[in-house]
Order: C-alpha cells, then sequence, then structure tokens
C-alpha cells in the first residue's frame, strides 16, 4: 500500500537514467536481479535481491530517498520512510 512521504514531491520520474544497468555491477562484472532508478539523480543501481546491493548502497552515500523500479514496474520506494510511494 502506498503512503504519502514529503521525500516523494521531491522525486522526478522524467530524470534521465545513468544507463541501461546496474553502474556499479557493470564496472566490476557482477550480475544483478532487477534495477532501480534513483529519483533524485537518475543513478540506477540493483536491488537488494542483488549481490551488490547498490541502489541501496546509493541512498545510504547520497541521501536521496525515493528510487522506482527500472524497466520492471512503477512502483516507487522511499529509503527514509521505509514505504512505497
Amino acid at each position: 500500500m502506498a503512503t504519502k512521504c514529503e521525500h516523494a514531491k521531491q522525486a522526478n520520474p522524467n530524470v534521465a537514467p545513468s544507463g541501461e544497468g546496474c553502474k556499479e555491477c557493470l564496472e566490476t562484472g557482477q550480475r544483478w536481479v532487477q534495477l532501480r532508478k534513483c529519483l533524485s539523480c537518475g543513478h540506477v543501481g540493483c536491488c537488494d535481491s542483488s549481490p551488490g546491493q547498490h541502489a541501496n548502497k546509493h541512498f545510504k552515500e547520497t541521501g536521496h530517498p525515493v528510487m522506482q523500479a527500472f524497466k520492471s514496474g512503477d512502483w516507487k520506494w522511499c529509503y527514509v520512510d521505509e514505504a512505497y510511494v
């Protein structure tokens, strides 16, 4: 169930993605399960089910709060509120 959060107002679903795959996995040769796009800067990282968990690491490094499923749906997640938005 989606919730309202202040961070969702800052999200830009039209931000250009950083690439077609997880930037860090492509650099290291790792594989991913699913991809997530940061709605602040467009960074594409792998999901928490992937070995690298690069989308979550991106949030921890940058504080960018909201991400969206990339090429696998249109749902959004707020890392700060730990909720779908």
